[in-house]
């Protein structure tokens, strides 16, 4: 299984470095710790590499250049490789209404998104590290493969086994007062959550 495993702070520092209105970019792939002070972008918002004195002015960015880091910037926050991310827009172009929108929804409705967004992990690598693990159940059976596509209606569970770990009940108490997306069910915190989107696609694939 292929991943990205170098620093991440560098890419969150990038995309600042290339924003045009000076805005800090944060991908928040270290979950709580982009809000603190120890965040790399609040800290040094220049590009990564090395610095030279002789370094020149950035020249104007094209319309493709543009296009390119609007692409690098979704694909780097959903933690998606360049093979997976074209045959997510590939499949999103054959399915009838808005490949953009079509795409977007693929992309939040993966298994390690949405436990992401259901506040069961602090970050999506770490969501996806949790599914890899087979801390997780879809409708009952253990699934272990982050980019799982879930249905409406999919009901996520933690698995028996993990339920009792220190773990996920430190997680689910401090996430106690935590907000949940609309895109799921649960009155409390719960190991219990039923994926049910108002717009999704209706095509839904595993890879």
């Amino acid at each position: 299984m292929a991943r990205y495993t170098a620093a991440v702070c560098r890419l969150c520092r990038r995309e600042t470095a290339s924003s045009k209105t000076g805005e800090k970019i944060k991908l928040f792939l270290k979950g709580d710790r982009c809000l603190s002070r120890k965040c790399a972008v609040e800290r040094r918002g220049t590009a990564p590499g090395q610095k030279t004195q002789n370094t020149k002015a950035r020249q104007k960015i094209s319309e493709y250049g543009r296009q390119l880091r609007e692409k690098q910037k979704m694909r780097r926050y959903y933690g998606v490789l360049e093979t997976q991310f074209e045959s997510y827009f590939r499949e999103a172009q054959r399915v009838p209404g808005q490949t953009g929108k079509v795409f977007l929804q693929t992309l939040e409705r993966r298994l390690d998104n949405v436990v992401y967004r259901l506040n069961l992990a602090m970050s999506r690598k770490q969501a996806r590290q949790l599914v890899n693990h087979r801390h997780f159940t879809v409708n009952g059976r253990i699934v272990d493969i982050p980019s799982f596509i879930v249905k409406p209606g999919d009901v996520i569970m933690i698995s028996n086994r993990s339920k009792e770990t220190d773990a996920f009940k430190a997680q689910i108490e401090v996430r106690r007062t935590a907000v949940i997306p609309s895109g799921s069910s649960s009155p409390r915190p719960t190991p219990r959550r039923k994926f049910w989107p108002s717009r999704v696609a209706s095509k839904s694939t595993r890879r």
